[in-house]
């Protein structure tokens, strides 16, 4: 796998109008890898997402193959960067099938509608995510997971080279949390491609993610690597956002070093009282 810098990001600053949430933050991914996002709440993570597709002004560069993504036009980052937010926004009564094809829109001209090799292509990726015969349906009648994953089938069909998730575990469940990771896993690996995601979940992190970006008061802490990186430095790393933990190496039936990790919180000896 090729290891140089397919997606960096230098300098970061952002923030709603106030004082600057990111401070320069910097990081770097190889095609192929999905990185996560670790850090307490407030430390910048939905902010780096948003600051990065253009949702946010912000300070600093974010060069995907060596383009500016802060200089493209909204359609021309639209087809190069994807993002999913933790709510999808779309309010009105709309198909399934069709919520898949608005990942075409940025490659069809005016009042061009989707060939019908799109539309099984996106038939195929509602198949991936486990929506298969729910395409007719009511894109409002799906459950919150279910239409996290039908966002990501829209996303999967966009051609897109990078893909920007916020928490996009919130509203699954323990089995589907891994199906999606999977299905993350095998898209980046089709073409250059990366995936920056926002995650909740530190075990998910741990075990899914080629990387971590851990946050700290909007800036860089630290990039880790889980399958390698050693135990201790992993540790302190972690503490810093969830206070003391501790890791432990468990080897899975793949072959691969798998990570738990405990948190080392003590009870007070004084009662708790109100």
């Amino acid at each position: 796998m090729n290891h140089e810098p397919f997606f960096t990001v230098t300098g970061l600053t952002a923030g709603y109008g106030g004082p600057d949430i990111l401070r320069g933050v910097e990081f770097s991914s190889a095609p192929g890898l999905i990185t996560g996002i670790l850090g307490a709440n407030g430390s910048g993570k939905t902010t780096l997402l948003k600051a990065v597709c253009g949702l946010l002004p912000h300070g600093g560069q974010s060069l995907l193959e060596g383009c500016d993504l802060g200089t493209l036009p909204p359609r021309q980052l639209a087809r190069r960067c994807a993002y999913i937010p933790q709510r999808s926004g779309i309010g009105i009564d709309i198909s399934v099938l069709d919520v898949v094809l608005m990942g075409y829109n940025p490659h069809l001209g005016l009042l061009e509608r989707p060939t019908a090799q799109m539309k099984e292509t996106a038939r195929r990726a509602l198949a991936l995510t486990g929506l298969a015969g729910r395409e007719e349906e009511n894109y409002q009648t799906l459950s919150e997971g279910q239409k996290q994953l039908c966002i990501l089938a829209r996303t999967l069909v966009s051609g897109a080279q990078l893909l920007l998730l916020d928490e996009p575990e919130s509203a699954l469940d323990f089995q589907l949390r891994y199906r999606m990771l999977h299905l993350l896993r095998r898209w980046v690996h089709q073409e250059r491609r990366a995936v920056l995601a926002a995650l909740h979940d530190p075990m998910l992190a741990l075990s899914c993610c080629d990387r971590l970006l851990i946050l700290e008061g909007g800036k860089t802490l630290a990039v880790l690597s889980p399958a390698c990186d050693p135990l201790p430095d992993l540790e302190t790393a972690l503490s810093a956002i969830y206070g003391p933990v501790s890791l432990t190496a468990c080897p899975g039936r793949d072959g691969r070093r798998h990570l738990v990790m405990l948190s080392e919180e003590r009870e007070e000896d004084e009662p708790w009282n109100l």
